[in-house]
């Protein structure tokens, strides 16, 4: 899909030039979706959700057959994640929706409030992953160790296949790069479930059970922090990471014919696609569209900006946006 332009002219010579960029912006971003899912993620998500409900339906027959906190709290995350997932694909789905009177933007910040539910509800399991798991240090129950380590080493196949379905898409998506690193992560923990069930079969000490548990409920807690916070960041629409809103600022303002950059505003629309609204003081004149339009193409290829409205003003009236404490 090639860039769209659309020039925009208002009183005061104000000239306002909205570019829209899609997958064709440039060579460093074919990747931009224009709000569609990756190609093959729909599929991805079906086999990820089938092969995880199955696995967490064992793992949860299996924890309470042998008595092990530990396969409970890994099936609770594991729980969590398939949830995860369904908010995700739901989400791509709402994505690639078209945009309409009353959603101009269409349902693109979708995966944004996905993004935060899953984190959500991930700190919910881990409280009560938590809570069970602390009662089991004073009341410790026997553990079977060999039922573990099998369990746990059916999690790595699983949630190793599952990551590999997302790998290729997760270079392009933030939405599957979470889906990709949180199974990446789930397989590790099975490893770790393995290790413990090795040592409770070898020693016979049932409390190695819920220390491990405990381990893997702070390990997820701090590895999901992050997801927590880049969650609230995007549904508080911070500049996305990965972008340098300062950088941006000065090559603006290093363009020819600028004087000064104001109103500088820059947002995620989506985990796939970032917007900007700028004002360019130009004294010279308008530029034309043509000017503008590389603008476009260089923020996309430059910084990944891929929806950029750029507003002229030739400094003839002050804009009420310009300077003060308030607008960057």
């Amino acid at each position: 899909m090639g860039a769209q332009h659309h020039g925009h002219h208002h009183g005061h010579h104000r000239h306002h030039g909205h570019t829209h960029s899609g997958a064709g912006a440039s060579h460093h971003h074919d990747h931009l979706t224009g709000g569609k899912p990756v190609a093959g993620s729909g599929r991805a998500f079906a086999v990820a959700v089938g092969l995880n409900v199955a696995f967490v339906t064992a793992e949860v027959a299996a924890g309470l057959w042998s008595g092990s906190m530990a396969l409970l709290a890994d099936a609770g995350h594991n729980l969590s994640d398939v949830l995860a997932l369904l908010l995700a694909w739901a989400a791509s789905i709402l994505a690639a929706r078209p945009a309409r009177d009353g959603y101009t933007y269409g349902f693109k910040s979708s995966s944004i409030l996905a993004a935060i539910a899953n984190a959500a509800l991930l700190w919910v399991a881990l409280g009560a992953i938590l809570v069970e798991t602390i009662r089991r240090f004073f009341y410790p129950e026997p553990v079977q160790g060999g039922v573990m380590m099998a369990v746990a080493a059916m999690g790595i196949a699983i949630n190793g296949i599952s990551a590999a379905l997302f790998a290729r898409g997760s270079k392009q998506d933030l939405n599957l790069r979470a889906a990709f690193l949180h199974l990446l992560a789930d397989a590790a923990v099975s490893a770790g479930v393995v290790v413990a069930g090795a040592a409770i079969w070898l020693t016979g000490e049932s409390l190695i059970d819920p220390a491990t548990s405990l381990l893997i409920t702070l390990a997820i807690g701090w590895g999901s922090w992050g997801l927590l916070r880049d969650a609230m960041r995007l549904g508080l629409l911070a500049v996305p990471r990965g972008i340098d809103a300062a950088a941006v600022r000065v090559w603006l303002a290093e363009r020819p014919g600028v004087s000064s950059v104001h109103d500088l505003h820059i947002w995620p629309m989506s985990t796939t696609e970032t917007a900007l609204t700028v004002h360019l003081e130009m004294p010279g004149g308008h530029p034309g569209d043509p000017v503008l339009h590389g603008l476009a193409e260089e923020l996309a290829s430059r910084f990944g900006i891929d929806h950029a409205t750029i507003q002229i003003e030739l400094g003839s009236q002050r804009c009420r946006f310009a300077g003060g404490p308030k607008h960057l």
